[in-house]
């Protein structure tokens, strides 16, 4: 498994207040554009901590947790407990793997970035989609990549509109939409975040 990136900050993630503020404003965007249903099992891609999944929890069955980083999964299984769906939590490189598992939606926030193949990720997403699933993928827009300031192994600088769009597309998605959710402030810039929504 790769080096854990994410190790000396996994326990202290959430304690940064625009990084919690700009989920909230993603799962609360996704929220008003997907009908989640309570028989719903669903992926969420790079799921961190779980600042993303505890939102959507309340409205489906049962979520798989992926995430390639040890500590992230470490400090979401500490939530297990409290959460309002079955979970699964893989550690597992999604660009590196398969799983053999098909879902009825995929969510994803902030993890785009640290892929390097965005068209093979997206073809990935497509072929694990049950027939008429959803994915809900929210990044960063097109920055100038003052947005990072440690290694956390990021391979794009945000994402063109557009540029997104078509790599949902090319992999055979359907109603594909892109919209302005939020704005990350940080002391040194405004940085817009992106959600697109298709189906499969």
């Amino acid at each position: 498994m790769s080096n854990d990136l994410f190790k000396h900050k996994a326990a202290s993630y959430e304690q940064v207040n625009h990084r919690v503020a700009n989920v909230e404003n993603i799962a609360n965007s996704i929220l008003k554009r997907i009908r989640f249903k309570s028989t719903m099992n669903i992926m969420d891609f790079g799921s961190g901590t779980g600042l993303l999944l505890e939102k959507i929890a309340p409205f489906v069955d049962s979520i798989t947790a992926v995430d390639i980083s040890k500590s992230m999964n470490e400090q979401l299984d500490k939530k297990r407990t409290n959460l309002a769906c079955e979970i699964e939590i893989l550690e597992l490189d999604l660009a590196k793997s398969r799983l053999n598992k098909t879902f009825d939606g995929i969510i994803s926030s902030m993890t785009m970035h640290h892929i390097d193949d965005i068209q093979a990720m997206f073809n990935k997403f497509y072929s694990m989609l049950n027939k008429g699933g959803f994915i809900a993928i929210a990044d960063l827009e097109t920055e100038n990549g003052s947005f990072h300031t440690e290694d956390t192994g990021v391979f794009h600088f945000g994402f063109d509109r557009e540029e997104l769009s078509n790599f949902a597309k090319v992999a055979g998605f359907n109603g594909v939409e892109v919209s302005s959710v939020s704005t990350v402030h940080k002391p040194y810039g405004d940085y817009p975040v992106l959600l697109l929504t298709a189906t499969a």
